[in-house]
This record gives C-alpha cells, structure tokens and sequence, in this order.
C-alpha cells in the first residue's frame, strides 16, 4: 500500500502537521498491485529482485511481525519516491554473498567500490559518494527502521553481512525531507530477516579461492507475544592481493515482544568486529604493471610496478625511505556496536505513537598508509513520531510528524607511521575533539486526490551544531610546534518536497517528484587541510541540492515490470574528497556550483517458463558549472576555471544484466543457474579531466539447487557455486580521486604523465575465482 515516506523535519519546530498511513483507496490500489509483484515497495517502486517469503502486513516497522491494525512505516512503502526494493533471489538466497556491494549493484543509480579492507565497500546513489574512500557519505543508511548513518554523517558496511537481509530498499534522489541530514543521494533500508520467516535455524558455510571461508547460524520463530532473529558470522580469507588477508565477525539480533496488541516493543542489537591487512594503492602506472602488488614483500626486492609509501624514518621528520605494505604492516582494527529499542503504542484505530532511542560506538585503529588513526565515536539517536489516517477536506490523507535528536562525540589521534617492525607509531601529529550534535524534525501528508491521482507534501528542518579543537604538531630539527583551530558552526538547513503520482490503470503509473537534500560537513573534515594533513579546514559550508524526478513504472502483464526514471539536480557547495598524494589523508572542499544528470532503467522480465531477466542501467552526467581551483607549488599559486568539466569519479555508463535459469517442474525442480555482467564506464580522476580510470566489463556465472528435505529433521537444503570474473579480466575495483598539481619552476599544470605515477589511488579487482557453499535449514 502507498504510504507516505517520513519527513525529518528537524529543527527542533515541528513545522507541519500531519501524520502517515495508508490511504485508503490508494492502499485497495496497492494491495492488488503487490500480488502481482512479489517484491513490491509500492507503485512507485522499480523493482529489481524479488522478496522470498510472505510480505509484511501493512503497517510493520522494518522487520518486525506487528499484529494486524499496527500502523504502517511511512519509510516501509512511499508515495512519490524512487524506491529499488532487491530481496534475495539470484542476490543472497541462491549465491554466495560476500559483499553487500554484489547486492546492491542489481539496483539502478547505485555505484559500488571496493573499501579499505575486507568486505568493506563505498556504495554512492546517484554518483554522490563515488568520490569517498572510507566511508559512506551523502546516504542515510537504516536497519529495521534503526539509524545506522552516525550523526557526523558517516557509515560503514563491515558490519553489513548481506545473509542477515531479506530485503533492501533503495531510495535514489534527495532525501532530507525524509530521512533528514546527509541525505543528498538518498537512503538505504536493510530489512533482516523476521523470526516468522526464519521459523527454525540455518546453518551455512561458504568457501573459495584465496583462503575464503565464510561461516554463518540463523535462528528464529515466535512463541506468544515474543518473535527473535539472531545472525552471527565469521567471515576470513587471505585475500587476492598481497597483505590484504582480513577476519570478521557479526552478530545481528532483532526482537519483539507484543503484550498487547496496541503495545509494542522492540531491541535492535549489532556487533561486528573487524581485523584486516590493507595492500598499498597503486598509481594508474603501477596498476598496469603489477595490478594484484604481488612480489611485494619488502622494498629491497620488490618486483616491478610495486607501490611504496615513503615514512620518515625516525617517525617524525627527515629523511623518507619507502616502504611496502608489508614492512609497514598496514591494518585495521575495528568495533562498531549499536543497541537501540523501540517502543510503538496504538493510541487509536487511526494514530500510532513510536519512539526510539539508540546507542552507537564506531571505534578504530587504523595504522595503514602515511598516517594512522585511532580514536573513539560514541553517538546517540532519539526520535519520536506520530502516525494518523485522516479526513482532508473529505479526501483521505495519512500524515506524519516527527522530532529527531542525534549527537556525537568525535575523539581521535593522528600519527606518524614509522617504518618497518610492523604497524609502529612514529610521532603524535593530531589530537581532535569535537561534539556535534544534529535537532530537527519533519512532516509529512499524503491525499488520494482521486482513484487515479495521489498527492504528497512534506518538509524537514534541522540545526546541526559542531564544536571543537584541532591540535597539529610539525617536528623540525629545531624543535616541535603547534597549531590550534577551533571550529564553532552550526547549520540550520530546511528541506520542502512535493510529488505527485497519477495511475490511470493497473498497468501504468506515472510520477514526478520534486525534492530537496542537505549535507554538512562533518567535525573530520574541519580539520584536515589540502595538504592531508591535521590542521584548519573550518570554512566548509552545506551541501544542498534540488532535485526533480521524472519517471513511470508498466507492469503489462504478470512477469513484466519496467521502471525508468529522468533525472536532474542541481548542487551548491558540493562536497568532494580528494588525495593530496600518496599515504596522505583525504581532504574535502565545497564546490560552488554542479549539475547531476541522468537516467536509471530498471528491468525485470520473467519472458518464459523457469526464465528471467534482470537489468539496472544508469546514465550519470556530472559537471562543474562553477568552479575556479587554486593550486599552489613553492611560491607559485594559479587559479584554474574548472566550469564544463566533469567531476571525477563518476561513470557516465553502468550495467548489471542477468540472465538464468530455473527448472519450473519435475525431478530436477530447484536445479537453476544464471550468468551475469557488470559493466562500468571510465571515469576522470582529477579536476582537470586529464586522466581516467579505465572502464571494465567482467562475467559470474552461477548454479545453484535447493530442495525441501520432507520427513526429517532438517527442513531444506540449498548449494551453490559461482565463477567470478569468469574472463580473468584486470580492473580497478576503487580508484581514489588525485589532485592536480603545477610546476614549481613554470607555473604550469603538470600533466596526465604526473597524474599516472600518483600513487595511494588505485585497487585492483579480484581476478577470477570460484566459491562454492551451502545452506541447511532445521
């Protein structure tokens, strides 16, 4: 059913009131429609995989089995949106899931790197985190309708091990009205998978080339007013690259507890511990000779194309000696922890109360490249809502309001790296402490204006506040300085948005939307400069942007749903990361002006019996419209007008496409396989446009059987195995964003030649491999 998506208006005022659940002659609209779509997030939705096991009864906040007459999420089905639902078919149920990235590429707009370490993957919507290294940015990130987005704006997806899920929802375009601040891509709802849905336990193991091995136990059921899921894994492997080895551990409880039917609670409770080796980052000229940095050993004896970073060799000032990953013993070391819970009570048969209060910890040790950062962000995130079916001027409307209050405490210290003798500090660089703290709310209505016609209104308002101290220390011969910048900014920003949907037939709907995002930028990014270093960067501004959506959804018959959608945004003070140089940490400056582009197509198409075809396309189009970069060498500085060119790190053109196979009927039923590719287009990697990341296509192929086990105690059985990159094919899985430089003698902008011999930009994708596992359900 079309339920409205949740405004944050987040301002500490409530600016609009209303209140969300399901229209009434929109939501007779929807139910049929979800019959005919096994995965459907509503009319508006492009679905791009299907959802096994029963759908949600209307009104159940992510993943939890709430009784009939709860009231619905407004984030579970919105009017208006764009909204990828991807469940587990052909993406976790039938393969092995090493990364949530493999799942989320079956979505449209959604661009996946490879991370530092692991299964670490940097996801952007809409290309607007493709410039990150680290972490996500510009993307609200939910589990079970918790908060996992820290109220600096950053998430992580090593915590994310894609077998926990039963689905995830992709919303494409600016989303701050919804979801509040760092929206500006979008967001991203995990749904794990509820007790009911388990219903027993499962046991799966993976393993494959490179030492993976992949271990995972599922239980869950209910029993009286109680419902549980719990997911724990380990996940290892001695990774494809050398010194890129890496273990990590999940656990993911979700829990109900229903004493009444108009009362209920639940607890969200994630761990994940992580230990990895990181391999160096290679220049683009490195890339081509030694993708994989094998041989890589020590510098002495290191083969050709072998990527170093140069430690001061007392740790804190003169003379550099280069050094491999592995003489410098590059890791991570980290924890994150969230513990959240939830209470919803039915005031009426028309309005529901909710609210929820979590507690979020990212600690890290991460001695990898020139610098090493260790540090400690404890957060909490409060909100409180109000849901109501209602009359507006006799039309039936769902409204919502919301107030919303995020906070953390931000504490890190930057090191020198010394050489050799594994992940040794040299000399204290850095010392940050800093409070940021984010208040608002939002509302939100939805009117069935006709049978055909759906109109949406909502706004968000929000102050962000950031107070803190950046201490950075410079080491000579002569002696140490110091430094001191102070950052006190606060930020108010307002998000309105209005869409509107027409559906003249079951078949069609038709929907435009107009919306509005808002980033601030984080306490870390006040306090690194351009040169990568600890230091003042307190000028940074909002990232906003206006958005307009244009598309339509046709589903002419059952096994046939196409969805395409127009794009067009427009950016002010836009937020883009880029290295300095090797080993050095990523700055950030604000772009003046910048447009986004494109289209997103999304397929799904089941053209005969046991046959089906998957595909997400998009068309990315980014470029400056105005922008002046200053560069400076010795005591030379130039200002150069980058208006026209694109910004780096965006493919223009990217595919997934998919075809398989599953027998439909006899003996051999649960007997399938499918074949796949993922195509990405090159992209610049600097400013200036003078250098590209090569595109890539590569090729999986799967089979996969699953059969129910009748009369014994387990219950179904599932195996599988897949070839990945089956071709062999060489390509950049990650390619970091390299400044531009000038010449110290001229003045002149040094040339794609410089650019190529950067290091600290580049990883290489896995080369072929196979995993094969199995899943056994009691």
């Amino acid at each position: 059913m079309p339920f409205l998506p949740k405004l944050r208006l987040r301002a500490g005022l409530l600016l609009l009131s209303a209140s969300p659940l399901a229209v009434a002659q929109a939501q007779a609209q929807a139910q049929a429609q979800a019959q005919a779509q096994e995965s459907v997030t509503l009319s508006e939705l492009s679905v791009v995989g299907e959802r096994d096991g029963p759908a949600p009864a209307a009104g159940i906040p992510f993943g939890v089995a709430a009784p009939q007459g709860s009231a619905p999420s407004v984030i579970e089905h919105p009017v208006g949106q764009v909204v990828t639902g991807i469940g587990r078919r052909d993406t976790i149920e039938n393969r092995p899931a090493t990364s949530v990235g493999a799942v989320l590429a079956n979505s449209p707009g959604v661009t996946v790197r490879q991370g530092n370490g692991g299964r670490d993957v940097i996801i952007s919507i809409r290309g607007n985190n493709a410039r990150s290294t680290g972490v996500i940015k510009n993307t609200v990130v939910l589990e079970d309708g918790f908060v996992l987005t820290q109220p600096d704006g950053a998430a992580r997806f090593d915590l994310a091990d894609p077998r926990a899920y039963s689905r995830i929802d992709v919303f494409r375009g600016p989303q701050s009205a919804l979801f509040g601040n760092y929206a500006t891509g979008g967001a991203l709802a995990f749904r794990t998978r509820t007790g009911r849905e388990i219903d027993g336990y499962e046991i799966g193991t993976d393993a494959g080339s490179f030492g993976y091995l992949s271990t995972s136990f599922t239980v869950g059921g209910v029993s009286g007013p109680f419902e549980i899921s719990l997911f724990s894994s380990d996940v290892r492997a001695n990774g494809y690259q050398d010194h890129s080895s890496y273990d990590t551990q999940t656990i993911d409880l979700l829990a109900s507890y229903t004493p009444t039917p108009d009362n209920r609670f639940t607890l969200k409770v994630i761990n994940n511990d992580l230990h990895a080796d990181l391999a160096a980052r290679s220049s683009l000229a490195e890339f081509r000779t030694n993708p994989y940095q094998r041989g890589c050993a020590a510098a002495a004896t290191a083969a050709a194309g072998c990527s170093l970073t140069n430690l001061f060799v007392n740790g804190a000032y003169g003379r550099r000696v280069g050094v491999t990953a592995d003489e410098a013993g590059f890791e991570r070391k980290d924890r994150r922890t969230i513990v959240a819970a939830r209470y919803e009570h039915d005031i009426d048969a028309q309005t529901t109360w909710r609210t929820q209060l979590g507690f979020d910890e990212r600690n890290f040790n991460q001695p990898f490249y020139a610098t090493a950062s260790r540090g400690s962000y404890p957060s909490w995130n409060f909100l409180t809502d109000l849901t109501r079916r209602y009359d507006l001027f006799g039309l039936p409307a769902v409204g919502y309001v919301a107030l919303a209050y995020s906070t953390i405490d931000n504490r890190i210290s930057t090191y020198n790296r010394a050489p050799y003798g594994g992940p040794r500090l040299g000399a204290l660089i850095g010392d940050q402490e800093a409070v940021q703290s984010n208040l608002g709310g939002r509302a939100r209505t939805e009117v069935a204006l006709s049978e055909q016609w759906t109109g949406v209104v909502g706004i968000g308002a929000e102050t962000t506040s950031i107070t803190g101290r950046s201490l950075a220390y410079a080491y000579a011969a002569a002696g140490a300085t110091t430094t001191i910048a102070d950052a006190n900014r606060s930020f108010l920003n307002v998000a309105p948005e209005l869409a509107l949907v027409y559906r003249p037939s079951a078949e069609w709907a038709f929907r435009g939307r107009v919306a509005t995002g808002y980033t601030t930028p984080a306490a870390s990014n006040l306090f690194v400069t351009s040169a990568g270093l600890p230091g003042n960067n307190t000028g940074l501004q909002t990232q906003e942007n206006l958005g307009f959506d244009l598309g339509t959804d046709w589903t002419p018959v059952e096994g046939l749903r196409l969805s395409v959608t127009g794009f067009y945004e427009i950016f002010r003070n836009e937020l883009v990361s880029q290295s300095p140089g090797a080993g050095l940490q990523s700055y950030t400056f604000n772009a003046p002006a910048s447009e986004h582009r494109g289209l997103e197509v999304g397929a799904d198409w089941a053209f005969a019996p046991g046959w089906r075809i998957v595909a997400a396309y998009t068309f990315d189009d980014q470029v400056y419209t105005r922008y002046v970069e200053q560069l400076s060498a010795g005591a030379l500085t130039r200002r150069l007008d980058r208006a026209g060119n694109r910004i780096p790190g965006v493919p223009a053109n990217q595919l997934l496409a998919r075809v398989g196979y599953d027998v439909p009927a006899g003996p051999l039923t649960g007997l399938g396989a499918f074949v796949e590719t993922v195509f990405q287009d090159d992209f610049y990697l600097d400013n200036a446009n003078q250098l590209k990341a090569p595109g890539y296509a590569i090729v999986n192929a799967n089979v996969h059987y699953a059969t129910e086990l009748p009369g014994g105690y387990a219950k179904r059985l599932t195996l599988y195995a897949e070839v990945r990159n089956l071709f062999d094919t060489v390509y950049a899985a990650s390619a970091q964003n390299l400044a531009d430089t000038i010449s110290a003698t001229t003045g002149l902008q040094n040339g794609a030649g410089v650019l190529a011999g950067t290091t600290g930009s580049i990883y290489a994708g896995a080369p072929r491999n196979l995993v094969a596992g199995m899943k056994l359900a009691f």
